[in-house]
């Protein structure tokens, strides 16, 4: 499609609104991801925390290419990613006993751990947040995100 033939999103309500809600999404991103960035410490990001957070939520032997592909990144992204894990002996990756040259993580104890004082260490930000933005809120909310995030996913194949 050329460019004089695409649709002017400031003529499509539909279009605009959802632009604008993408893009209130897009600053939210940002926004927690400084804030737990700034609780983790130690040089942690937030693409540690959820190589973490994706091995305890889905479980241990992941090879770094599903890892990549579920992050939607590079494999030498999240390559440098697990590296930077594994130095700090927060997961192990050891071969793949089906492909002596791929790699399977695991978490170890203190990424366990690691994962979940982070989390520990964000809830009373969370908590802050109950007054403006409530339980009725989020409970009306999280439906309609999951939603988005579901035909987002389906879209990327």
């Amino acid at each position: 499609m050329k460019k004089s033939e695409l649709p002017d999103i400031q003529q499509n309500g539909g279009a605009q609104l959802m632009f604008d809600m993408l893009n209130e999404i897009g600053i939210i991103a940002q926004l927690s991801r400084t804030l737990l960035e700034s609780r983790l410490g130690d040089g942690l990001t937030q693409h540690h925390f959820g190589a973490l957070n994706h091995l305890v939520r889905l479980g241990d032997g992941r090879t770094p290419l599903e890892m990549a592909r579920a992050f939607q990144v590079p494999k030498t992204s999240m390559s440098h990613t697990l590296a930077g894990l594994e130095k700090r002996e927060l997961i192990r990756m050891v071969p793949n006993p089906e492909d002596g040259r791929g790699k399977l993580i695991y978490l170890t104890t203190a990424g366990r751990q690691l994962r979940d004082n982070a989390i520990n260490t964000i809830t009373p930000d969370i908590v802050a947040m109950l007054p403006q933005f409530g339980e009725e809120d989020a409970s009306a909310v999280l439906p309609l995100l999951r939603k988005l995030r579901v035909q987002l996913d389906s879209a990327r194949d």
